[in-house]
């Protein structure tokens, strides 16, 4: 087992006028090489929960346990933690900092203690798994395009070959065709490399195509933890949390409500048309 949360609790500002309970009681299990979605509205204590997985945020109590050790114990390697469990922030391009994206993308294993021609064949191989071009190598990471920018920040993190990938709302403020293009990268380095993928997500459509397991977060709780059929087969209660659940989820139950016998656990725009042309066969 990867990753496992036995009642772990966070608050933000304890014992002060600003006191918060961001998470309450959670217990989870995250197993190696799943592709995991956590969704949830503004403040449902998402991004604050993915942050307790590196040892970013401790608990305020609750245990966490990687690769069956507790990382709360006395004298736990939190540096080793977070070699294999890289954390890449909402808007990762403002983790980039060197004078071009090949040191920037170096600097993780040259940390690590890696000697420069290790750095670089790291970083080489990261930069190809995200589809970055050798042509940008020695280019400034700031003269990039916003999708560039945010492939240079995962390969800083892939460079040090981590074995959990968790990814923070990865396409936010990018147009279409750069978060699929994000997307459709992440799920091709889940496929290559069978690393564990943690993905923080407001678009359902894109965790429905992607997720084995979606975690729905609500003030602070585990709302549901299932498949993604499963998780928006709750589509009414999800928009009674502030959420909604993919348009075909819609579609299907409406086409439903007309008499066609469609099946309603379809999620993805894929499955529907496969659905809805089955069915259109059936009644001809």
């Amino acid at each position: 087992m990867s990753i496992r949360l036995e009642h772990l609790n966070y608050i933000y500002s304890p014992k002060t006028a600003y006191e918060k309970h961001a998470l309450r009681d959670i217990c989870l299990e995250i197993p190696d090489g799943e592709f995991v979605g956590v969704i949830g509205h503004t403040g449902s204590g998402k991004s604050t929960l993915i942050q307790h997985f590196n040892g970013l945020i401790k608990a305020t109590d609750g245990k966490l346990f990687y690769n069956e050790e507790n990382i709360y114990e006395p004298g736990y390697n939190m540096k080793n933690l977070r070699n294999e469990v890289g954390l890449v922030f909402q808007y990762p391009e403002h983790q980039l900092f060197e004078v071009d994206v090949m040191s920037d993308v170096c600097f993780g294993p040259k940390n690590q203690g890696l000697s420069l021609e290790e750095c670089e064949a790291r970083a080489r191989d990261a930069l190809k798994l995200v589809g970055l071009k050798e042509k940008y190598y020695r280019s400034s990471p700031f003269e990039l395009s916003g999708g560039q920018k945010r492939r240079a920040a995962i390969a800083g993190v892939l460079a040090m070959r981590p074995k959990v990938l968790v990814l923070d709302e990865p396409t936010a403020g990018l147009d279409p065709k750069g978060r699929d293009d994000i997307l459709e990268q992440v799920a091709f380095l889940h496929r290559q490399t069978s690393m564990t993928v943690i993905l923080v997500s407001h678009s359902m459509e894109d965790i429905a195509r992607y997720a084995d397991r979606i975690i729905v977060m609500n003030h602070g709780e585990v709302m549901y933890n299932d498949a993604p059929k499963a998780v928006f087969a709750h589509y009414m209660e999800l928009e009674q949390a502030g959420l909604a659940a993919p348009q075909v989820t819609y579609i299907m139950h409406d086409l439903k409500e007309q008499g066609i016998p469609v099946d309603t656990g379809v999620t993805t725009v894929s499955e529907a048309a496969d659905e809805i042309m089955k069915v259109l066969e059936k009644i001809r």
